[in-house]
């Protein structure tokens, strides 16, 4: 059984969304204090069927819920069984968490998925998604049931949902020396990357990467989603034509490796969430002849600092299915 994030999951949990009168959407990331309100209230109430749930198991660790059954739980129910201790979680932050998925009608486990590296992608906390319905405001260490009700479609379903952390929306890596003939890097306060192009160099007819950070966690594999922030700026002038810093108010963005550029997708492969990557890519391993985001890139070499931030496994399943 293939699952995904909790915000795409469950077709229960999706029409249990709906049936509470909350729209799709993502948080801000820059959140306000009515934002912050909004969160703590979008958390649903605790009901009977979700106190029902017995839990055994430690915050962070794989869990084992026991309930009477059949359980029919009328709408979404959460009860809170750990507050946390750590942090507090804000509305438009990427937030790491794991869960085990039970079948209401039958008590029989469906999966534990998140407590290893790639098996979830980070997700956006909002009032407006499933996951801000789960788990609201809080802290980090936060422990819930949540149980949904079935639909024309999908069996009732019960989980255990653990908040396991915060993600940054940079990257976090030790610090690494770049190669004397690449571009030169310098970052801003928020982490944003500022390149400089060589004077008087020509651009190299084969992509070329370096690691900038280093990061300790998962390392991406071909075909895996990927968290990423990125700039990306013109050789020829230095200029920049695309970037997640500077549009969405810094909102990371997710998609498989194979759907980018050769050269991009050679920069994400082998590197480990939490590494800051440079990459000079060719045409050739670029955009050719083609566009991008209305910019005009043709015969153009171009230059990316990707930060990448979290990532999930081409096994576990699509985020956005």
């Amino acid at each position: 059984m293939r699952f995904r994030p909790l915000a795409a999951l469950s077709a229960a949990a999706v029409a249990a969304l709906l049936l509470a009168g909350c729209a799709s959407g993502q948080g801000t990331a820059q959140p306000t204090g009515t934002a912050a309100a909004d969160l703590c209230a979008a958390q649903a109430a605790p009901g009977a069927a979700s106190d029902s749930v017995t839990v055994d198991g430690e915050v962070g660790k794989p869990s084992k819920a026991t309930f009477k059954t059949p359980l029919e739980p009328k709408n979404l129910q959460v009860t809170v069984l750990d507050e946390g201790k750590g942090e507090s979680v804000k509305p438009g932050q990427f937030v790491s968490y794991a869960m085990s998925a039970y079948n209401a009608k039958s008590g029989d486990e469906l999966a534990t998925v998140g407590y290893k590296e790639g098996e979830f992608l980070p997700s956006q906390l909002s009032a407006s998604t499933v996951l801000g319905q789960v788990f609201g405001c809080g802290k980090v260490g936060k422990r819930v049931v949540a149980t949904f009700p079935a639909t024309d479609t999908a069996q009732a379903e019960v989980y255990v949902l653990d908040l396991l952390g915060t993600v940054p929306t940079a990257a976090w890596g030790t610090p690494q020396d770049a190669p004397a003939d690449f571009p030169k890097v310098a970052l801003e306060k928020n982490g944003a990357p500022k390149i400089t192009i060589p004077k008087g160099e020509d651009p190299p007819t084969a992509a070329k990467i370096a690691t900038l950070k280093k990061g300790d966690g998962y390392t991406v594999k071909k075909g895996d989603y990927a968290l990423i922030q990125y700039t990306g700026v013109r050789w020829s002038n230095g200029k920049t034509f695309d970037s997640t810093w500077e549009k969405g108010g810094g909102t990371p963005i997710a998609y498989p490796t194979t759907q980018y550029v050769p050269g991009f997708q050679k920069a994400l492969e082998g590197q480990t969430v939490g590494s800051q990557v440079l990459v000079v890519i060719p045409p050739a391993e670029g955009y050719g002849e083609g566009k991008i985001n209305e910019a005009d890139l043709k015969g153009e070499t171009i230059v990316f600092v990707v930060d990448i931030l979290g990532a999930q496994s081409a096994t576990a399943g699509s985020p956005a299915e």
